[in-house]
């Protein structure tokens, strides 16, 4: 099965699965959420912050491509001993069916870290957006392989009216182009795994640094495992660099959080671009 394949699979569940929420939970009991008045934190400033390492911890059980990759993490530890390791930043995994997350575990992330937590799902409705403000998120993923230009400016759009900033997700310089839009996006996240056939590479990466705006942070996703990687990645631009599986396949994700800050502070001399 092809990658596209399993994306249209995906977003022709959430499509069904949102339908199914709008009933059980209205719009109106999510904007009663506390968290929906709150102020979120700057995911931008903290990625760019001197001194720290730019890692996005994730939180992922499982995915389509790996199945289980650790089923039993508990959410409140593992997240806690991320921030706590050094990580700028959380990402989150609610979606259920295919990467076994929930909601819930970004709400309990919320409850123990004073971090920027990133919503991870497949958005493709606004009901998300508000689902993830209510939730305590700090940042969404808008992902460019399955929105339209226009639907990214109008989740975009909507997601900064609330205080949350936008991550957009890219995996080519010609889903770059048509997507990068200062008015609803803040960061640009690029993707190294190939939509088609799953491979992982940070040539991905390295090709599309100079073509992204300046205006946007880089955020380098998938594939990154060493302290070496991230220097190459961060003399290139990067100030983000989203690690889920290379942490979740331990039985202590946190821990090996811990000794890539370690590794990360000794190789990373020059301090990142202030805010």
């Amino acid at each position: 099965m092809s990658q596209t394949t399993i994306l249209d699979t995906i977003v022709a569940h959430k499509r069904q699965e949102i339908a199914a929420r709008r009933e059980l939970v209205p719009i109106k009991l999510l904007e009663s959420s506390l968290y929906f008045k709150s102020q979120p934190l700057s995911l931008r400033k903290y990625l760019l912050r001197e001194g720290g390492s730019g890692l996005i911890a994730e939180f992922k059980r499982k995915s389509p491509s790996k199945g289980w990759i650790n089923q039993y993490a508990p959410v409140e530890r593992t997240t806690l001993g991320y921030m706590q390791a050094g990580a700028a930043a959380l990402s989150i995994l609610t979606d259920t069916e295919f990467f076994g997350g929930k909601n819930e575990d970004l709400t309990t992330a919320r409850r123990f870290n004073f971090c920027p937590i990133i919503r991870k799902d497949f958005v493709v409705d606004e009901y998300q957006i508000l689902e993830a403000k209510s939730t305590g998120a700090d940042a969404v993923l808008l992902i460019a392989a399955v929105l339209s230009p226009v639907e990214i400016d109008k989740l975009g759009r909507l997601a900064r009216s609330l205080g949350l900033e936008v991550l957009l997700e890219v995996h080519d310089a010609e889903e770059l182009a048509r997507s990068a839009n200062a008015e609803a996006v803040d960061l640009i996240g690029v993707n190294n795994r190939n939509l088609h056939d799953f491979s992982l590479s940070l040539d991905t990466s390295m090709a599309l640094a100079e073509a992204i705006p300046s205006e946007f942070v880089k955020v380098s996703e998938s594939g990154i495992s060493t302290a070496k990687a991230i220097s190459q990645l961060h003399a290139v631009g990067y100030r983000g660099f989203l690690l889920g599986e290379a942490f979740m396949r331990h039985a202590r994700p946190e821990r090996a959080c811990a000794t890539l800050v370690q590794e990360i502070a000794a190789l990373i001399k020059e301090p990142a671009v202030a805010v």
